[in-house]
């Protein structure tokens, strides 16, 4: 797969994976609510796997992410975005999501899927809605994500 990106003053946004720092990768992932906790060869799997989206700054190195869940061609799903707190108010999750929905290899698609708490308009501003019966959506979740 060709490497993707743009570029917008001091910040980088790439789907390089050798770009990607891991362990920070890691640290802020399993800060938060959705996979707190995450073991680092659990996240480094994951990355390996997925289409991920590395936002980087000129001076702090990676300070954003999200990853991308496809097989290029009917699904997508959305996943771990996150921007440090140190560099929110910038309009950097607003440029990630743009970037994402505009990657070459990422417009043909029947559903894109994410799950959200707490971002919904953010999503909203790039065509993502709350599904109007959910009951159709069902998982296999284990009791314990990283035992």
């Amino acid at each position: 797969m060709k490497i993707f990106e743009r570029t917008k003053g001091d910040y980088l946004i790439s789907t390089d994976p050798a770009k990607i720092d891991i362990q920070k990768l890691r640290d802020y992932i399993a800060s938060t609510y959705w996979s707190e906790g995450i073991p680092l060869e659990i996240m480094q799997k994951a990355v390996e796997n997925s289409l991920t989206f590395g936002i980087y700054h000129a001076n702090d190195g990676l300070v954003g992410c999200a990853r991308v869940i496809t097989d290029f061609a009917t699904f997508h799903y959305l996943g771990d975005v996150f921007v440090a707190e140190d560099h929110r108010g910038r309009g950097l999750g607003k440029w990630l999501m743009e970037t994402i929905m505009m990657h070459p290899e990422l417009q043909e698609f029947r559903n894109f899927y994410l799950l959200t708490d707490d971002a919904h308009r953010l999503y909203e501003q790039y065509g993502f809605e709350t599904i109007e019966d959910p009951s159709f959506i069902m998982r296999n979740k284990k009791k314990s994500g990283y035992d």
